[in-house]
């Protein structure tokens, strides 16, 4: 059953709609029965509806729950998609017009701080160890975001090589593909009416940057059927471009508020609304119980980081025992990752007794969310770089990753020699390497190799288009004797077996994409597996582990008992944001974490804690004030319970 006002959020169909999504109020619940009212009730096409949200997996379960409700054939026809993935799609076929051809690869996060650092270094002419380019990034990355150039001379003169070299290489990542399909829609309007869907409905609009903005309103100027839901008390991705005032300033026809809380007991949810009441930039609402059950919100002050961290994991034995928790009923948030060590320690040392057996054990289970993903370890990432380039040879950073892996003879010098003219003559690398150029003398050796790696590419190019791309890939990976290299250059066993394992785990990636997809290619399963890898914020299942993970990757998620560690000026809010005026954002971002919690929340803080190597006195956050003194039980940390 729907409350009132999510029947009123599924049954408001026209016009542009403003969903304020209160958290834990069911916001994908009426988003789906939005999309089946639209189809069962109002006989719209599915094919009419657009669906856009920020990750892969809450694209995925939309649609799982859209098949439960509806036929299979018509729940496909809905489109459904992050603004990566759908941008993509439009790209794909589209992006001819915008000078590139269709066979593009995508940059991840890595590929674009390397291209950003080789034309620093070539802009201020610099050898040696390179300055943080890490202001610059970050303006550039503003400047994507908003589509407005730096204001900076040097960072702006980088920002528009960034463009010529990507359209060189024939790349684009992730901020362009949206800045790409926004160019795409004002320059060719007759391509913008192709894809303008009767009913819009994106889904964590808070989280939307200005070009997403943009690219929304675009896709809606047809129909002005717009409808956003969101929650700009959660809107905690300033840093990364997202601006609030895109859900504060929403031009709409009807506002509704989702405020009951079906997540959280009443002491959590009064101390959020208590909280966030501080902020003066928001929507006025409240959160409100649909439950009577209390349980009061713990704290406490230990002495020190580590006295923290082990009462923390006692009061964790405690709600095992008397409330029959499981370990993957608690969550370990924090503002940084830096505060995480700790307790891991504390979890690796425990002491527990199985309840089956009551036997002893040493050791909590636990996982940290934030570790090295697949795709970001060195020997998957030498193999995607491989597929890069026999999709696509102009893709230059590809390249330069793997022209000398395995060892084949290829010297610094000599890709000195060839990078220096490819890039004062732009002529494309691959063309070098495939002809020559009379202005380079190489040796022997080196001309050999180059003419081995360029046959070995062209047959790569033939396997991938006569066979099936497993099997091209497997046949690849023997041909660079990849296994030899793993055994040659990396000493202990088991560190050769985890990176071989990582190997097979790649090949069968590219095996099940094969077998699931309709119309499977390699430019597609690269595209597919970067979108897939680039939401950090999507968490794999775990088993009956304890989670640890930061305030910003809990955003989403749900736990029986929750502890928020570290709650100190200035960790929370953050010096940095407070320097920048960041204030309300902090805030925010502890509202998020504490509306994680269904019935335990403890919050925790350490008098000394080690700060740039030493131990430096600590202050309670400044947001602990704004909590009403009766909604917390203040316990000792030798006895957290």
């Amino acid at each position: 059953m729907l409350n009132a006002q999510q029947k009123k959020a599924v049954e408001t169909t026209e016009g542009r709609v403003l969903v304020l999504a209160g958290a834990g109020s069911g916001k994908t619940r009426v988003i789906i029965h939005r999309i089946v009212h639209l189809i069962e009730k109002r006989e719209v096409q599915p094919s009419a509806i657009l669906g856009l949200t920020f990750t892969n997996k809450a694209a995925r379960e939309m649609k799982e729950r859209i098949g439960k409700m509806l036929d299979a054939k018509r729940a496909k026809e809905v489109t459904l998609s992050t603004f990566h993935s759908f941008c993509m799609q439009i790209l794909r076929k589209e992006i001819h017009r915008l000078g590139y051809t269709a066979d593009f690869t995508l940059y991840d996060e890595g590929d674009m701080k390397r291209l950003l650092k080789q034309l620093a270094r070539s802009t201020l002419e610099h050898e040696g160890e390179m300055p943080s380019l890490e202001p610059v990034a970050a303006k550039i990355a503003q400047a994507r975001a908003s589509g407005a150039p730096p204001d900076d001379k040097f960072s702006n003169d980088l920002y528009e090589r960034l463009h010529g070299c990507l359209r060189a290489y024939n790349a684009v990542d992730f901020d362009s593909l949206l800045s790409l399909t926004v160019e795409l829609f004002e320059k060719h309007p007759e391509v913008k009416k192709l894809y303008q869907f009767r009913y819009i409905m994106i889904d964590e609009y808070q989280d939307t940057s200005p070009i997403q903005y943009r690219l929304a309103e675009l896709l809606a100027e047809g129909s002005g059927n717009l409808c956003v839901v969101g929650d700009d008390d959660q809107s905690i991705y300033g840093w990364r471009g997202a601006e609030v005032k895109n859900i504060l300033q929403f031009p709409h026809d009807t506002l509704i508020r989702l405020q009951q809380n079906y997540r959280s007991l009443p002491p959590i949810l009064k101390a959020a609304n208590h909280l966030i009441a501080h902020n003066t930039e928001r929507h006025d609402k409240e959160l409100v119980a649909t439950t009577d059950e209390s349980q009061p919100i713990v704290l406490f002050h230990a002495p020190t980081a580590a006295d923290e961290a082990a009462a923390v994991v006692q009061r964790m034995l405690y709600l095992r025992s008397e409330k029959g928790l499981r370990w993957r009923d608690f969550a370990i948030l924090y503002r940084s990752n830096a505060l995480s060590q700790l307790f891991e320690m504390a979890l690796i040392q425990a002491m527990w007794q199985e309840q089956k057996t009551k036997s002893w054990k040493r050791g909590i289970p636990y996982a940290v969310f934030g570790g090295t993903e697949l795709y970001e370890r060195s020997e998957v990432k030498d193999l995607m770089a491989y597929l890069r380039v026999v999709a696509n040879s102009r893709d230059e950073e590809a390249l330069l990753r793997i022209i000398n892996v395995p060892r084949r003879g290829i010297s610094d010098k000599t890709l000195g020699q060839l990078t220096s003219l490819n890039r004062t003559r732009q002529i494309p690398l691959w063309h070098l390497l495939e002809k020559g150029d009379p202005q380079i003398e190489l040796p022997t050796r080196a001309q050999n190799a180059i003419h081995h790696f360029v046959l070995l590419i062209q047959e790569a190019r033939h396997k991938f288009a006569n066979s099936s791309l497993k099997e091209a890939f497997t046949w690849l990976i023997e041909a660079i004797e990849y296994k030899n290299a793993i055994e040659e250059e990396v000493q202990s066993d088991k560190a050769r077996l985890y990176k071989w394992e990582n190997v097979q785990n790649c090949i069968n990636a590219l095996g099940q994409y094969e077998e699931e997809s309709e119309n499977p290619s390699l430019i597609d399963f690269l595209s597919t597996t970067m979108l897939d890898q680039s939401y950090r914020e999507e968490r794999e299942e775990w088993n009956d582990a304890v989670n640890l993970m930061t305030f910003h990757s809990a955003k989403g998620l749900e736990f029986e008992a929750c502890f928020l560690i570290g709650l100190e000026d200035p960790i929370i809010p953050h010096e940095k944001s407070v320097a920048e005026n960041r204030l309300e954002e902090e805030r925010r971002l502890l509202y998020v974490a504490i509306t994680r919690a269904k019935k335990f929340l403890t919050l925790s803080m350490a008098r000394t804690r080690m700060r740039y190597g030493k131990e430096d006195e600590s202050s309670p956050s400044r947001f602990l004030f704004e909590i009403p003194k009766e909604l917390l039980r203040v316990v000792s940390h030798r006895h957290p319970f």
